[in-house]
């Protein structure tokens, strides 16, 4: 179980990543990066750390520390404790960093209990779970495929995806790009399969696949979108952008030129119903809306906390009307922990002995985390409204004497003063306004699927486990109790005609 020095260290292993047309040779100094490392840095050091230690950590099958949500869980009490751990870690990024080192446990932990399910590479599946519960790689992932032309049957556009181009005795060559690698820079492994395999044409399933590839693998390039921390750093100071400055998981398209993966690392070949379907057969599904729904759950503690300060600092938090948004927000914030111990109370039993998350909160959490990230931004913006606008450039106009003095007069708040008032409401503009701030509600958004398959996937798991036939059954029996002479049973009383006219 690594600490942070060692992880840091870990990056620097040759990697290839690219931004603003500029190869990036160590990406742990690097200003684009180096800050987000850091955060990620800390909380390896919290496995280590004797005050964060206990709710972190676990001893493993073999005696080995581990943390909490890496292990596959054998009762709800385990689970519920694991879920902790997930909450633990996230406060350390105050819910803002979504795609931290134990997400991908979200799938790892289930590796060993449903190995049998990787038909041919079982043996693969029980060591990548050892590997994972015992070093605590961090790994993204990439499932879907570059948004070329979408209009376009799969095979058509077949080049541009990840697929094996050839196959040797001691592995398979593979060629395409992925998105979106979040956090790709910063991790140790990319986890690459597809959301939604089929053939590609004249039988061929050579993207059928599920694979692990290390970050520094040769003909591996991640290819990064603009970083919000180096924006952060040339516009301003952490008081200007105290979240963009350090929490700021850069995305990237991952690029596989002709990458060599061998097959000890390889889950599946060319098998459609494998790729297709392990996301729901292994309890990924269960598992990432547990941590997904934990880790916005800490998000809505800290947006609930930054909507009281704004509001006692401007005065208004006595408004009646500004109460009832405080008062929403508040509410879905015990909304989202509701369902996060639903999911650990509510469980359901997989293959040897392993519990999983029940599926009808995380399935409530995809569809009402999008509607309600969208709706407490909007009460921010109505009820701090023009109080984010009215922010001085930058920290450094505090260190400029011509203007401090009107600073201190016209910018301070109720019972504060100028340069507290500002420096809350320049967190609250870098939690939903800025370029950071904008991403993640592009994030949350689109977190956990498209705004259609969450729906129609909560409709198919309610037909699957027979609660939309209950629903129906309930209605029938409701009308089963009366026809077009009345009612049918003796419970209530029909009244005759005569009856009427007494």
């Amino acid at each position: 179980m690594m600490n942070g020095k060692e992880y840091l260290d870990s990056l620097n292993d040759g990697r290839v990543v690219y931004l603003n047309g500029e190869k990036i040779e160590d990406v742990t100094s690097h200003p684009a990066y180096q800050n987000s490392a850091r955060s990620i840095k800390r909380m390896y050091d919290a496995l280590h750390d004797p005050q964060t230690a206990p709710a972190l950590t676990t001893k493993t099958e073999d005696g080995h520390l581990t943390h909490k949500f890496y292990k596959a869980p054998k009762s709800a009490k385990e689970l519920l404790e694991s879920r902790d751990a997930v909450a633990e870690w996230s406060r350390l990024s105050y819910g803002y960093m979504g795609r931290t080192p134990d997400y991908k446990a979200s799938f790892t932990a289930h590796l060993g209990p449903f190995a049998e399910y990787y038909k041919g590479f079982e043996s693969n599946a029980k060591r990548w779970y050892e590997k994972s519960v015992k070093e605590l790689p961090f790994c993204n992932h990439t499932l879907v495929n570059p948004q070329i032309d979408r209009s376009k049957p799969l095979h058509e556009n077949k080049d541009a995806f990840v697929r094996a181009v050839a196959e040797r005795d001691d592995g398979i060559i593979v060629s395409g790009a992925k998105m979106v690698g979040t956090a790709a820079a910063l991790t140790h492994y990319n986890f690459v399969s597809n959301y939604g395999a089929t053939d590609l044409g004249d039988g061929d399933t050579s993207h059928a696949l599920i694979f692990f590839v290390p970050m520094n693998a040769p003909g591996l390039k991640m290819i990064s979108r603009q970083s919000y921390e180096l924006s952060a750093a040339k516009n301003g100071t952490p008081f200007d952008y105290p979240l963009s400055s350090r929490f700021d998981e850069n995305d990237a398209v991952i690029v596989l030129d002709n990458v060599f993966i061998p097959w000890e690392d390889v889950l599946t070949y060319k098998n459609v119903e494998v790729t297709n379907n392990f996301f729901v057969q292994t309890g990924f599904f269960n598992r990432f809306t547990l941590h997904g729904c934990t880790r916005f759950a800490v998000k809505l503690d800290f947006m609930a906390g930054l909507l009281l300060k704004a509001t006692e600092m401007s005065g208004t938090n006595q408004f009646r009307g500004v109460q009832a948004n405080i008062g929403e927000v508040l509410a879905w914030r015990n909304t989202f922990w509701a369902l996060s111990t639903a999911m650990c109370s509510e469980v359901t039993m997989g293959p040897n002995g392993v519990v999983m998350p029940g599926t009808n909160a995380g399935a409530s959490y995809r569809v009402l985390a999008p509607m309600v990230w969208l709706k407490v931004k909007s009460i921010f913006e109505q009820v701090v409204a023009g109080g984010l606008i009215q922010l001085p450039s930058s920290a450094h106009d505090f260190q400029n004497p011509e203007i401090r003095q009107y600073l201190d007069v016209y910018y301070k708040g109720s019972g504060v003063s100028a340069e507290e008032r500002v420096k809350l409401m320049k967190l609250v503009w870098d939690a939903i306004g800025s370029e950071f701030g904008g991403r993640h509600e592009l994030y949350e958004v689109n977190y956990a699927g498209n705004t259609e398959n969450i729906r129609l996937e909560t409709l198919k798991i309610m037909d699957a486990t027979g609660q939309s036939a209950k629903f129906k059954a309930f209605v029938e029996q409701a009308m089963g109790d009366y026809d077009l002479n009345g009612w049918t049973n003796s419970n209530w009383v029909n009244v005759g005609k005569e009856e009427l006219v007494r």
